[in-house]
């Protein structure tokens, strides 16, 4: 956004951290053998996993017999950039495309889920509808920074900073930046648009009472980019 001319405020809405336990995880990785499938849901659980598979002394190598499947072309970099090949990655980068994705190659099938905690039950479900022998362990967690409202309340304060668009690229942060702040504690002299990367996204949006107003057509950083990109060329005056 910056390359493309805009002032950009960044302030984080997540932060990661351990899971409360890792035994769950543990004793998965230690039973890695038993697994056919590997799912990976972001670029942050493929990190924490990993994270994980250094510490318990396990390498690329132990994982190599399983089938990858990645939620998007972010989170499939990030497996192969660990020299694993991801096999299954839906055109549409939501938990939905991963189960129609996978429909009928499960049944039967002992599959491991690594996510966050608090995820959505999409994939676990549909799953397990479809035969799968489904296992889900918290690879990582996700909390509102506490420092990110104090951050947010100096932008919202200052009219010369106040932002014309404010972001959300999971439903995490939309959670995150309604505890921090509030339902209406972004308002101030005018209102922002709001963006979300997503129909998940969106839909967490509207449950919260929230605006849509910049929706991604492809569920990635790039499409929100260019999301945002058309709707300032759209509000544009004509020459």
């Amino acid at each position: 956004m910056r390359k493309l001319g805009a002032e950009v405020i960044e302030i984080p809405f997540i932060e990661i951290r351990p899971p409360r336990s890792f035994k769950p995880l543990d004793s998965a990785l230690k039973n890695i053998d038993a697994y056919d499938w590997l799912i990976l849901t972001s670029v942050n659980g493929v990190e924490a996993l990993w994270d994980r598979i250094e510490k318990k002394h396990l390498t690329k190598e132990h994982l190599q017999h399983l089938k990858l499947a990645a939620i998007g072309p972010a989170t499939q970099n990030a497996i192969e950039a660990h020299g694993l090949k991801v096999n299954v990655v839906p055109k549409e980068y939501v938990a939905e495309a991963v189960v129609r994705s996978l429909q009928k190659r499960v049944a039967g099938k002992r599959v491991l889920l690594a996510r966050a905690r608090l995820a959505r039950d999409v994939i676990p479900r549909e799953l397990r509808k479809l035969g799968a022998q489904l296992d889900v362990v918290e690879a990582y967690e996700t909390v509102a920074p506490p420092s990110s409202r104090a951050r947010l309340l100096i932008v919202l304060r200052d009219p010369k900073r106040y932002p014309q668009v404010i972001t959300f690229t999971s439903s995490s942060t939309v959670r995150n930046f309604v505890q921090l702040l509030g339902k209406n504690g972004w308002r101030g002299r005018s209102c922002p648009r709001f963006a979300s990367i997503g129909p998940v996204t969106s839909s967490t949006l509207h449950e919260l009472g929230l605006p849509v107003d910049i929706e991604a057509r492809e569920y990635t950083i790039p499409g929100l980019i260019q999301a945002i990109v058309e709707s300032q060329l759209a509000v544009l005056p004509t020459p």
